[in-house]
């Protein structure tokens, strides 16, 4: 048991690394975006379109990768994964463009299979630390998203893209790490569906062009309305084959367990505001206060350093959710959790003008998503057999992109619809962002309220030391 135990804590330790390029791609840009897109011409609009782009591609890397994992085996596809970070961080950095940006972006968001892959691993290997070790990697996941948007924006303080490199040598680091990891001893199985790929990716694309662009277009114009009824046709589409499939992307049939459909819907409606409004987050500490007290003109260190607060409020929101589970349990811990970023957008909406008060904000919105986050992420393996595990966790990882992505796409759509004639953002259109979130993170907390746990949790034996009791 002891070599279990051991051997258990030194996987979890080299996956930390792993996720710590995770969490330094994931921040480093957020500080910098001002900056870095004042010099390729990208405005507060493109910036957030810019942030927008990366979370169509988290929503349709998710169930790829997943599936790819499970075919393929889950240590192949984590190594492609953090190959193609690697390769994006490196683009960036070299030469900067609002172009080799978007394509950097979109290499970076595969980012978004290391949590399926890793989970694959870590129920096979040493499925005793499943959710203390979920726990934890979320918890370094969230610490790292701050540091390295820290360091980007100290680099970047010295020199405007100095900053774009912090993310160079962690992706690195990723890929020796990934060598390192053993191979999972889930079973592999199945085929790619690619009519479900490709209809997924062009449902999604055509539906967030038409949020991106509609304000513009005009919603009830013909461009807008193709692209809704396009959108619908596409989405629908893509579900009936794979309902049909004997070999889906997405097995949509495991939606059918209540449970599983809870926690992807609360999912969903939390990330809508706490991981799409991170890029909005950014945009409003860097814009200079307007006459009504919007914006707070912050540089990039002093950027990074709101940021690093957040995320070390999710950091120990995170860490602390399985000792919350078996306190309360785990439908009212995804329940103060929706509730928690209901309240701090609440507060931004009404409470904007200083740092202080926004950090108030700021900072409850910051513990939501780390409780929300290692939840989330547990309960999705848990509810399924071992088999499906990294399918499992992809749809709610899934869930996690496409509600960030849409809600992203919302923010944008709103931002667009109240500006200035120098296309600056106004004070309505932040409330009404800040509102928006509100009520979906309301929801989430609402569909958690149908989450029924699992009869037994894997851990239920263990103490919080990871040791059986």
């Amino acid at each position: 048991m002891t070599h279990a135990i051991s051997r258990g804590r030194g996987l979890i330790a080299v996956m930390i690394l792993i996720v710590v390029c995770s969490g330094v791609v994931q921040g480093y840009l957020t500080p910098l975006l001002p900056v870095v897109g004042a010099h390729v011409g990208l405005g507060g609009v493109g910036q957030n379109n810019l942030y927008l782009l990366s979370q169509i591609a988290f929503t349709v890397l998710t169930p790829l990768l997943s599936r790819w994992g499970d075919m393929w085996g889950h240590r192949r596809l984590l190594l492609v994964a953090v190959t193609m970070v690697a390769a994006g961080s490196l683009l960036i950095a070299a030469r900067p463009t609002a172009a080799t940006l978007a394509v950097g972006m979109v290499l970076q968001s595969a980012v978004v299979g290391f949590f399926p892959l890793l989970a694959g691993i870590l129920r096979s290997r040493s499925p005793e630390h499943g959710r203390i070790g979920m726990s934890v990697l979320v918890g370094a996941l969230l610490l790292s998203i701050g540091t390295g948007g820290f360091v980007a924006g100290t680099l970047s303080d010295q020199h405007a893209l100095a900053g774009l490199w912090t993310a160079v040598p962690f992706g690195a680091l990723a890929v020796a790490a990934a060598i390192a990891l053993p191979a999972s001893t889930a079973p592999r199985a199945g085929r790619f569906n690619l009519a479900a790929a490709l209809l997924l990716t062009c449902g999604l694309g055509v539906l967030m062009l038409g949020l991106t662009e509609g304000d513009s277009w005009g919603w009830t114009s013909a461009p807008s309305l193709l692209a809704a009824v396009a959108a619908v046709v596409l989405l629908a589409a893509w579900a009936l084959v794979e309902q049909r499939s004997s070999h889906p992307l997405v097995d949509l049939r495991m939606l059918r367990d209540p449970r599983l459909a809870a926690v992807s819907a609360h999912t969903f409606c939390v990330a809508f505001g706490a991981i799409g409004f991170l890029g909005a987050n950014a945009v409003y500490l860097g814009t200079e206060p307007d006459g009504d007290g919007f914006g707070l003109g912050l540089g990039a260190q002093a950027i990074s350093l709101v940021s690093l607060a957040m995320v070390a409020v999710g950091f120990v929101g995170s860490t602390m959710t399985p000792w919350l589970a078996r306190l309360i349990g785990d439908r009212a811990v995804l329940a103060a959790g929706g509730c928690a970023g209901a309240a701090g957008f609440l507060s931004l909406v009404l409470f904007h003008s200083s740092v202080p008060q926004y950090l108030a904000g700021a900072l409850v919105v910051g513990l939501a998503t780390g409780m929300f986050e290692a939840a989330t992420r547990t309960l999705s393996v848990e509810v399924v057999d071992e088999a499906d595990t990294a399918l499992s966790v992809g749809v709610n990882e899934m869930a996690l992109s496409l509600g960030a992505a849409i809600g992203a796409a919302v923010i944008g759509a709103l931002w667009s619809s109240h500006t200035t004639a120098q296309g600056a953002v106004t004070g309505t259109g932040y409330q009404w962002a800040w509102a928006a979130c509100a009520a979906v993170a309301l929801g989430g907390a609402a569909v958690a309220l149908f989450f029924r746990s699992p009869s037994a949790a894997p851990e239920a034996a263990l103490d919080p030391a990871g040791r059986t009791a």
